[in-house]
């Protein structure tokens, strides 16, 4: 019988030389604006993925040139955390060296640019550098930025939750020094056969991409669930014990492929605050070990933790750190939106949640959004935080210069604006015109379409009420649209696939309601939905809760066996 053949990716990482490729060469020719086919993953590792204005592709086609190709980058900032200096050198690359003069701030607490020319490319990474912040490991098949809930309240438990998830990003960095390197002109390692460079990832890194974050009950804006590998606080008091660890979730899937499926992680029991990194990488050596490596469809942890059983995964993961897990402790997962406005502190200190809509900071007509934190950053003493709702924090204000902060947020339309509960809980992704793999809009139309949906709340009585609502131009779900009460997932140009049925909490998934549907039959099946939830909800019952209890979708319990099914 013969041997299984990997996947295209997995010969790429073998004869990569830790993740160096020809992309030095890449870099030095100039007659195309692009990287080689195989270079093009191995970016990735660094930070970046090659794009190209498909707006302008058809029109590029027929004046026989190459694609106008430039360059996403993604920045590697554990928690979301960066200093008013950092913004600063952040908002003047973004000014100066790319195309679209904006910040993109993520869904997972970070931010990235868009349209890099590749020349442009180590300027970026070197001026990040002197103000120690990096790309590398924001993408690929590794740890990916680590999030942290920014909790601007309870600031001090926030801190010590905020040092783990600094420690988990720090400690699962790839060992490799190809991007030094490469982009900061650092002199070559010479390494010999057979020497290990990567302790946890090993010559092949992982199968794929890998995700973690860090909750602080009662909040869970981080989607702890969603992720990899998740660990959520446990407190006495103000002081950070130990942590509840989940494990095995993620968005991804593939329309039409039963086999893929989006999944919430697993509760395994709680560990001590101490063996933390210990768990971490024990989880992580294990999907290296156990993870398909065949096809990349089926190869994110979720799947390993199916395909084995979750009694087996536990038991190694047990069997590698050489700790019993304890039984889960009782907390409190709750809302997943941003506190916005000013909120003060457990150190009296205030902080200002700032909504960006999409996530976009740029300066728009009357609201020159990317201006007014310029000119905040140049005064602020404290630190920025970004969300993972895609909104930025100003953390850290004295009383004092409480009032000068609020008249430059207010200058610039940064504050004033009447933000809905809906809207204030609902994210899309970039899709078009950049992502290669999106089908659909989502940031460019999103927030028309909210606006309508708004006007169907209004109409029914209830735009008081929040309900999570998320939009992807494709199903690899960098929104998280799965576990939204309402979640559109972009299946063709102006149509969606629509589910419902998600907790508010992102306790449960959401489950397929209607296909390839446009806009027009998505607004009529709402507003259906809404008068029949004002009409038949019970006390303090959510709009996803209601549309299982009611029927309309049923509950995803076991994702491998309901989301589908």
């Amino acid at each position: 019988m013969s041997e299984q053949k990997l996947a295209v990716n997995e010969y790429l990482k073998t004869d990569s030389d830790y993740l160096r490729g020809t992309i030095q060469e890449g870099l030095d020719t100039a007659v195309t604006g692009a990287f080689s086919e195989g270079d093009q993953q191995l970016i990735k590792f660094h930070g970046f993925y090659q794009q190209d204005d498909r707006d302008l592709r058809n029109e590029r086609k027929e004046q026989k040139l190459e694609p106008l190709y430039s360059f996403m980058l993604r920045a590697r900032v554990a928690g979301g955390v960066c200093t008013p200096q950092q913004w600063l050198a952040v908002d003047e690359i973004a000014s100066n060296l790319t195309s679209s003069n904006s910040i993109r701030l993520t869904t997972r607490q970070t931010f990235q640019y868009h349209g890099i020319p590749k020349r442009n490319l180590k300027t970026i990474i070197q001026d990040l550098d002197r103000e120690a912040l990096d790309s590398i490991a924001a993408c690929g098949d590794v740890n990916r930025n680590v999030m942290c809930n920014p909790n601007p309240v309870e600031s001090k438990l926030h801190q010590q939750a905020y040092a783990y998830a600094k420690q988990l990003s720090d400690n699962m960095l790839p060992h490799t020094k190809a991007y030094a390197e490469i982009w900061l002109d650092d002199e070559k390692l010479v390494t010999t056969e057979g020497e290990e460079v990567e302790p946890v990832y090993g010559k092949t890194y992982l199968p794929r991409k890998f995700k973690m974050a860090v909750a602080v009950p009662p909040d869970n804006d981080v989607d702890v669930y969603t992720n990899d590998l998740g660990f959520i606080a446990v407190a006495d008091g103000d002081e950070l014990i130990g942590f509840n660890m989940v494990a095995g979730g993620g968005m991804g899937s593939t329309h039409g492929e039963v086999a893929t499926f989006p999944r919430l992680a697993d509760d395994f029991g709680y560990i001590k605050a101490e063996d933390t990194l210990k768990f971490a990488e024990a989880v992580m050596t294990i999907q290296r070990d156990w993870g398909n490596r065949e096809n990349r469809k089926l190869s994110r942890l979720k799947y390993t933790i199916v395909k084995h059983g979750f009694d087996k995964f536990k038991a190694e993961v047990e069997a590698r750190t050489g700790i019993k897990f304890e039984p889960k402790r009782d907390v409190v997962i709750g809302d997943r939106g941003d506190r916005y406005g000013w909120k003060q502190g457990v150190d009296d200190n205030w902080h200002l949640t700032l909504f960006i809509e999409g996530g976009r900071v740029k300066d728009l007509p009357g609201q020159p959004l990317q201006t007014g934190l310029r000119e905040i950053a140049k005064i602020h003493k404290g630190d920025f935080r970004m969300t993972s709702n895609q909104n930025i924090i100003i953390a850290g204000v004295a009383a004092a210069d409480k009032e000068q902060v609020e008249s430059i947020a207010r200058q610039h339309g940064l504050l004033g604006k009447l933000i809905t509960e809906t809207r204030g809980h609902s994210i899309a992704c970039v899709a078009l015109p950049t992502c290669a793999l999106a089908m659909a809009e989502a940031e460019r139309y999103f927030p028309d379409f909210l606006t309508k949906v708004e006007a169907l709340q209004e109409k029914h009585g209830f735009l008081d009420q929040g309900i999570v609502i998320r939009m992807t131009g494709c199903p690899n779900g960098c929104a998280r649209p799965f576990a939204a009460e309402i979640g559109l997932v972009g299946k063709a140009p102006g149509r969606y696939n629509l589910y419902l049925g998600a907790s508010f909490e992102g306790t449960r998934l959401n489950k397929l309601y209607r296909e390839n549907i446009q806009e027009a039959e998505i607004l009529a099946e709402l507003d259906a939905l809404f008068a029949r939830y004002v009409e038949e909800r019970e006390e303090g019952e959510t709009f996803g809760n209601y549309t299982v209890r009611s029927g309309v979708v049923a509950a995803v319990n076991d994702a491998a066996k309901d989301f589908h099914g």
